[in-house]
């Protein structure tokens, strides 16, 4: 696989849609590789290579608008167990240990 890498680039050279959140006059590392539509094998099985891909950069978010999308995040889904069964979970794996 093809590599190019350059270090202190400066980001007034960059096209417009990279540029976003840099300071005009900042130098950044640009890291360039070719992209592969194939499946990558991890330690819990294989994932899409777009699985790895980042969101598109830009300004770092604010804190309140992180809290807010986790918030709406959470609400959005169904809880994944109930009460009743995490404590079940916890006091098996706390008796696992007792056994020992």
């Amino acid at each position: 696989m093809n590599k190019i890498v350059r270090d202190h680039y400066p980001v007034s050279q960059l096209p417009d849609d990279l540029r976003t959140g840099f300071d005009k006059d900042a130098t950044v590392r640009i890291v360039i590789e070719e992209h592969e539509n194939s499946i990558v094998e991890s330690g819990g099985g294989a994932l899409p290579s777009s699985f790895f891909e980042y969101r598109v950069p830009g300004p770092p978010m604010k804190v309140t608008d992180l809290l807010e999308s986790i918030r709406v995040y959470k609400a959005s889904r169904a809880p994944s167990t109930d009460e009743e069964e995490a404590v079940r979970r916890i006091r098996e794996l706390r008796d696992e240990w007792d056994e020992e």
